[in-house]
Formats: C-alpha cells, sequence, structure tokens
C-alpha cells in the first residue's frame, strides 16, 4: 500500500500491525530498513542531531518517509530547510546526497556525464589492437565504467543496499529546463541515459527540495510532492534552537538575543536575519565571552547579524528602544 517503509531499530509499532511486521520481514533479506515507531519518535531523533521541529513539519516529513514522496520546503533563507535535510541523514544514520541549484545548472553537472578522456585512450588501445567491431566498441565505451555519477544518479544507484537522503537544495534558482527533467527522477525514482537505457533506483532516495522562492516554481513539480512552508520560529522555539546547538551559551544573553532578534524581523529590511544568523551571533557573543547585550556589543556585532548596509543603519536607528524593550521582557 505504501511503499518501503522507514523504521528505527527497537520499534515496537510493527508488533500493533502484523501486516506491517510482515512487509518488513520479507524485504529484510533485500534491502536495508530503517524503523521509525512514530512521528514522536522522529521528533526525538532529530532533537539529537540539533534540530528542533514543530509538529506540522515532523507530520509532513513522516508522511514522507511512509509514503516515499518527495517533501518540498518553502520558507525565507536562514530557517532550516537545509539544516533539515542533513538532521534526517544523521537520524536515520544514511548518507546525504546535495545538490545545490543555481542559473545554468545542466544534466552534467546535476546527472551524469562521460569520462571523455578515458574513452578516448580506451578507443586508441582498441583501435591499435583491433580487439573489437565497431559495435562492440560502442558498447564497450559507453558503459557504466565510463560514466561519471553526479548527485541525481548517484542518488538512484542501482547498486545501493540503502537509501540515502537526497537534497536538491534551493530549486528556485535553477532554469525551468531542469525542473522538467526532474518530473521523470520525483515521479519514478528513474533516470533515462540514451546510451545505457532507464536506470531505476533499487531503494528510491528520500528527497528534499528547498526552495526560497524567489521565483515560482512550477505545479507539476509540486504535485510529486508533499509541501510544507517553514516560518521563522516563535519565541520559545528559537531560544530551543539556541539552547540544542549552543548550550554553553548564558540562559540571560540567549534570551536577550533571541528577543531582539524577534524583534528586527518587524523591520523593514532588505535581508531579514533568519534562524542561522541568530545562532552565529550567539556564538560570536559566547566567544566574546558575553553574557548579556548592551549597545555597545550590539553595535560591534551587528555585522554578524545583519549583511547589508541599509539594514544596519535601520537597526541603528533604532536600537535604542529596542533593546528597552528586550530589558523589559527579560525582567518581566
Amino acid at each position: 500500500m505504501f511503499g518501503p517503509v522507514w523504521c528505527a531499530r527497537g520499534c515496537r509499532a510493527t508488533e500493533k500491525r502484523p501486516g506491517l511486521r510482515d512487509a518488513i520481514l520479507r524485504g529484510a533479506s533485500t534491502r536495508s530498513i530503517i524503523v521509525l515507531a512514530s512521528i514522536s519518535d522522529l521528533e526525538e531523533r532529530l532533537a539529537a542531531q540539533g534540530y528542533v521541529a514543530d509538529r506540522g513539519l515532523a507530520v509532513s516529513l513522516f508522511l514522507a518517509l511512509r509514503l516515499r514522496r518527495p517533501l518540498f520546503l518553502e520558507g525565507e533563507a536562514g530557517v532550516g530547510k537545509t539544516a533539515l535535510a542533513a538532521a534526517l541523514a544523521g537520524a536515520l544514520g544514511t548518507e546525504l546526497i546535495r545538490l545545490q541549484c543555481y542559473e545554468g545548472l545542466d544534466i552534467s553537472h546535476a546527472v551524469y556525464e562521460w569520462d571523455y578522456a578515458r574513452q578516448l585512450l580506451e578507443l586508441r588501445i582498441l583501435d591499435a589492437t583491433e580487439s573489437l567491431s565497431r559495435e562492440q566498441a560502442r558498447r564497450e565505451l559507453y558503459s557504466e565504467t565510463f560514466l561519471l555519477k553526479r548527485p541525481l544518479l548517484q542518488a538512484i544507484d542501482a547498486s545501493r543496499t540503502h537509501a540515502a537522503v537526497l537534497l536538491i537544495d534551493e530549486i528556485d534558482r535553477a532554469d525551468d529546463e531542469f525542473e522538467g527533467y526532474l518530473l521523470e527522477l520525483l515521479g519514478e525514482f528513474q533516470i533515462t541515459i540514451p546510451e545505457l537505457g532507464t536506470v531505476r533506483a533499487g531503494e528510491p532516495p528520500l528527497v528534499i527540495l528547498t526552495s526560497n522562492r524567489t521565483r515560482e516554481v512550477h505545479d507539476a513539480l509540486k504535485r510529486r510532492c508533499l509541501y510544507q512552508w517553514i516560518d521563522y520560529p516563535s519565541f520559545d522555539k528559537e531560544m530551543a534552537i539556541i539552547r540544542r546547538r549552543i548550550p554553553a551559551a548564558p540562559g540571560r544573553l540567549a534570551q536577550e538575543v533571541t528577543a531582539l532578534v524577534q524583534q528586527v524581523r518587524h523591520l523593514e529590511l532588505y535581508k531579514v536575519p533568519g534562524v542561522s544568523e541568530t545562532l552565529d551571533w550567539v556564538a560570536a557573543l559566547v566567544a566574546l565571552d558575553r553574557t548579556s547585550l548592551d549597545a555597545d556589543v550590539v553595535e560591534d556585532t551587528l555585522g554578524v547579524l545583519l549583511k547589508a548596509k541599509e539594514d544596519i543603519e535601520v537597526l541603528r536607528g533604532q536600537l535604542g528602544g529596542m533593546l528597552e524593550r528586550t530589558a523589559r521582557a527579560g525582567t518581566s
């Protein structure tokens, strides 16, 4: 009904579902299966990797695992889309394969290309020995021996004994043509190579696509995926992330930084700081042995939080009032 199931060892969920348990046992001899007992189990495993996922995101990710559907994540830069793929790979004990998208990305960089230098050398050897006919030489030259596998082909390699996490990062930066090429992969977990034929995944990867929404991604691609929007975190969630990722940060410092960043995100800025900038700022302040915020240290470290001169000027103009509100929040 669902396709292969990702699980975690020690799962008791199969004890209540004999049909699922039997399906897992039938496949045990041919495939490596990781069992996830529940959505809560997934949340705990992500938390152990330092990733704090809210319930909606955890449900979407759990369903993507169970249904073997790609998960399409949208949200502003720095809210944790890319980090989720890395955390998931760590939680499942599998490999992360990342394809970074950009304008002009083509098949030779994303999928495969032929090792022309080795093919040419082999051709000269075959020509010198006259050991093969033209048709035999063609089959020899266009074999997997001379195939350079790029991220997408690596992810569906038929020789895989366990599924990987495939991250297609910032798909909105790629061209429309590349989106079209992905449809076969996302729909069937296969890729057609003209010289070899169709390559099908033995262990289909869990695919996570991310977008910063710099342009709209076509509906045909979205229909093949489950969808989840990741927003900027609430105060409590951002505090939890800081505690997980930078446990050495003093409690007062973490609280004041979070309160100030939450205010900064309501300003009219060119680039609103994401969670990654919050973590960078806390780490910088810890490195400076700070235990709390004041106007001087904020002024000295604004370049860690903000990445545009205009944004820094905007914050400087309102910093006094924002620090006062941060202090009041810390004492309330």
